[in-house]
């Protein structure tokens, strides 16, 4: 077969950097809002949340306990109180950061968005670091790791 020469046809006219930005901000004002929440609410005084219902039923601290307390200290931003009521979420909000932000420049730039996929090791790891964290944050050893009790 004899290969056919394609001309270029009318590219597709590249959308306004305000549509562009449309996805990242909203995806900002999405986490700003209950941000915004919990940084006017204390989580830190009894009755304003719910309990955590592992923590009632077994009194265990899960992955997330101490994570509105975490979010609430970013707020204020005291990074080592945020670090010691949940370290993980901590992290994970760097993590976040960082991808929105590559996110944003990507949007500015008019580069195509960041890819985020996890494939089946990546949850085997994500799953065993939840469970190490949650058996050592209720190990006498790992109690720095324990949100304050209320």
């Amino acid at each position: 077969m004899k290969a056919i020469p394609v001309e270029p046809g009318p590219s597709a006219p590249r959308p306004s950097v305000l549509r562009r930005l449309s996805r990242p901000l909203a995806a900002l004002a999405a986490v700003a809002l209950p941000t915004a929440y919990i940084a006017a609410v204390d989580p830190n005084a009894p009755g304003h949340y719910p309990t955590c219902p592992v923590l009632r039923a077994t009194g265990w601290w899960c992955p997330g306990c101490g994570g509105l307390r975490c979010v609430h200290a970013l707020t204020r931003g005291d990074l080592t109180t945020a670090g010691h009521d949940n370290l993980l979420v901590l992290l994970l909000a760097g993590v976040a950061a960082v991808f929105w932000l590559r996110w944003l420049w990507a949007a500015l730039t008019g580069g195509p968005a960041p890819g985020f996929a996890i494939g089946g090791r990546g949850v085997v790891l994500l799953t065993l670091v939840l469970v190490v964290f949650t058996v050592l944050r209720n190990l006498p050893m790992g109690a720095g790791l324990a949100p304050p009790a209320l």
